[in-house]
């Protein structure tokens, strides 16, 4: 059923229970689309995300000529690789405003031996960072051309394939450029050495070089940056399927839903990692800021089960949120439900995502009777009354839209009625198509 323009979020009356199954990673699955159309012959993508991105993507590899089929309720998708060649030589590309569908996808097409793409997006699309990029793969002999504004989409490649060697890349302002730059790489003629020249964060990063291994390639860090050897991705051993996580951002808002009204539940295929391990997500490293604010997390069965039992305090903390910005959302929108301020930090390239995310979410914090103070890089939050009657703007952006129904879970009035509408809540469509009905599913539990 479509979602209204407007709704009203019901608040939870009783601790939250039960079970919630949380969709595949967008990043893991985007990664793995592109990965998987590279490897010779077909390879099933199990688990994976279905939404707005995912969609985009994979409608990008069609394009260039990939047989890419789509299976959104069993969470699969088979892809048709052509073993490191692009099918197509020339392709009209739309991005929307998936980022990493964007980066991700220049890189490739600037890749391939030979061809003419056309690669856009919509409004927004044009005003994300692509110039570290762009430098990096004109360095490596790229030809990209930008008809309207220099470093911005849209863009043109006459592809003439990639020259290895040593190269430099700027991705301060999106990580994604150099998981980009690292994905294509083994296309290159040569073994290619980048160098950083500028700090970077690395957990998505990380997911990309550990996730080109775990597709055959040859990755290795080395200081100040990455060689990556030529050669062809494929799974190892013949196997022909891989497994996507489910997606740690996603789960964020499920592990934050106790603290509202107390309660416990379980995130099935979920996994909080142990000392000494490893994640592919770093955003899993939000675990780590619930347990300081006040809930209890621990591995149960297939799954990750979190709990928070009322009175028990609910603190504010000091988080520096470079590494998993993502997630910053999720706590600046139940700072107001905890005790004493919040400070958010490390937040600035979030102005540069699908909104100005640092600016939005005081804008709306404010609006709903918080005391904010901004400054470019941080948020520090002062809880006060909440303002009832609200309507929260999502700027287009479904991490407003997820991380405020949180919120409005929290019964206000003490009888269930909502207090707070979050405005256009389908724009969820790009990662969590239907968070709200796995939202008002965990509601429900609760009331039985």
């Amino acid at each position: 059923m479509p979602l209204p323009a407007l709704l009203p979020i019901t608040p939870f009356t009783r601790p939250a229970r039960g079970e919630v199954a949380v969709p595949g990673s967008k990043s893991l699955t985007n990664r793995a689309l592109l990965l998987a159309a590279l490897c010779p012959g077909a390879v099933e993508l199990t688990g994976a995300l279905a939404s707005e991105d995912t969609e985009i993507m994979a409608a990008a590899l069609r394009r260039l000529g990939f047989a890419v089929t789509a299976d959104p309720a069993a969470a699969r998708f088979q892809v048709e690789g052509a073993g490191g060649a692009l099918p197509a030589t020339e392709a009209d590309i739309f991005v929307g405003l998936a980022g990493t569908a964007a980066r991700f996808l220049t890189a490739l097409c600037a890749a391939a031996p030979r061809g003419r793409f056309r690669l856009d997006g919509v409004p927004q699309m044009r005003k994300r960072p692509m110039r570290g990029l762009i430098d990096a793969l004109r360095a490596l002999g790229a030809d990209v051309r930008c008809p309207e504004a220099e470093g911005f989409f849209p863009l043109e490649i006459h592809a003439r394939g990639l020259s290895g060697g040593r190269v430099a890349i700027d991705a301060r302002e999106s990580s994604q450029m150099l998981s980009a730059l690292l994905l294509a790489a083994p296309l290159a003629a040569a073994a290619t050495t980048v160098e950083l020249s500028a700090p970077v964060r690395e957990p998505f990063v990380e997911m990309t070089v550990r996730l080109m291994g775990q597709f055959g390639a040859n990755v290795t860090a080395q200081a100040g940056g990455y060689r990556v050897a030529p050669g062809r991705y494929a799974l190892p051993g013949g196997r022909s399927a891989y497994a996507i996580e489910p997606d740690a951002t996603s789960a964020s808002y499920f592990l934050a839903l106790p603290l509202v009204h107390g309660g416990k539940l379980r995130l099935r295929g979920l996994r909080q990692p142990r000392p000494g391990q490893a994640s592919l997500q770093g955003d899993l490293r939000f675990t780590e800021v619930l347990e300081r604010v006040g809930v209890a997390l621990r591995n149960a069965g297939d799954g990750l089960e979190v709990a928070y039992e009322t009175p028990a305090p609910r603190r504010g903390v000091t988080e520096d949120f470079s590494v998993f910005s993502d997630t910053f959302l999720t706590l600046a929108a139940i700072a107001p439900l905890l005790q004493g301020p919040t400070r958010i930090s490390g937040i600035a390239h979030t102005r540069k995502q699908e909104t100005d995310r640092v600016a939005g979410m005081a804008r709306e914090l404010i609006r709903l009777g918080q005391e904010v103070v901004e400054s470019e890089d941080a948020l520090e939050i002062h809880p006060r009354p909440l303002r009832a009657g609200q309507m929260v703007e999502t700027y287009g952006d479904h991490r407003f839209a997820m991380s405020f129904a949180i919120l409005g879970c929290h019964d206000l009035h003490g009888d269930g009625r909502p207090w707070l509408t979050v405005r256009d809540p389908a724009c969820c469509a790009k990662t969590f198509p239907d968070f709200f009905d796995r939202l008002e599913a965990v509601r429900r539990a609760s009331l039985a």
